[in-house]
């Protein structure tokens, strides 16, 4: 009876297949989230809403970053296009800040015609999580419901995630220029688009 001849190298091969699979599973849904992420951030859902929500960014004493300046001139467009009847602002103090960021906003918005009873102001958040928690109540305070959320358009898909997570009724505008222009940056800021879509899935964002 003739015996059969082991393979030895079959079952080695065997092993490494099933890291191998895993390994491409894990990869195939990190570039699905990366694409989902960018394809929410290609869309402006712009309509008809209450108030604007833009969310804050780092302001240089009495100026907006750069990235902070094409949030609030998006804001202001939909604004003067007649989107929504007020504007709000997030976003608080930096460290050693003597302005908060929606202060600097609000600055910004007065001098480009925007009147003072159209701007609402909520200066303690220090994250896109605060920014939202803290306009929700600023809007149900002044009656508002349905906004129009402006952020970078990487940044919009976790904007909205938690808009749905806070109970606002919210579509998202991207900024239609981003700072974030060359590749290094841009990819940067989709990783961390990425990580935090997982963070938020086992830990409560905050």
């Amino acid at each position: 009876m003739r015996r059969r001849r082991r393979h030895r190298g079959a079952r080695p091969r065997r092993l490494w297949r099933w890291p191998l699979r895993l390994l491409l599973v894990v990869v195939l849904w990190l570039l699905g989230v990366a694409a989902w992420i960018v394809y929410v951030g290609g869309r402006d859902q712009a309509r008809p809403a209450d108030a604007i929500v833009v969310l804050g960014a780092a302001a240089y004493d009495t100026r907006p970053s750069p990235v902070f300046t094409e949030r609030i001139r998006h804001g202001i467009e939909l604004y003067d296009r007649g989107y929504a009847g007020a504007l709000v602002f997030t976003g608080g103090y930096g460290d050693g800040a003597r302005f908060s960021e929606s202060q600097v906003a609000r600055s910004f918005a007065l001098r480009a015609g925007v009147p003072e009873d159209a701007i609402l102001i909520e200066t303690l958040s220090r994250t896109t999580y605060q920014n939202l928690a803290r306009s929700r109540d600023l809007l149900s305070d002044h009656g508002l419901q349905r906004v129009i959320v402006v952020s970078d358009p990487l940044h919009m898909a976790r904007a909205l995630r938690l808009c749905r997570h806070l109970g606002i009724d919210a579509v998202g505008s991207p900024t239609p220029s981003t700072r974030f222009r060359s590749f290094r940056t841009r990819w940067r800021f989709l990783a961390r688009e990425v990580y935090f879509f997982h963070r938020d899935l086992v830990v409560s964002p905050d």
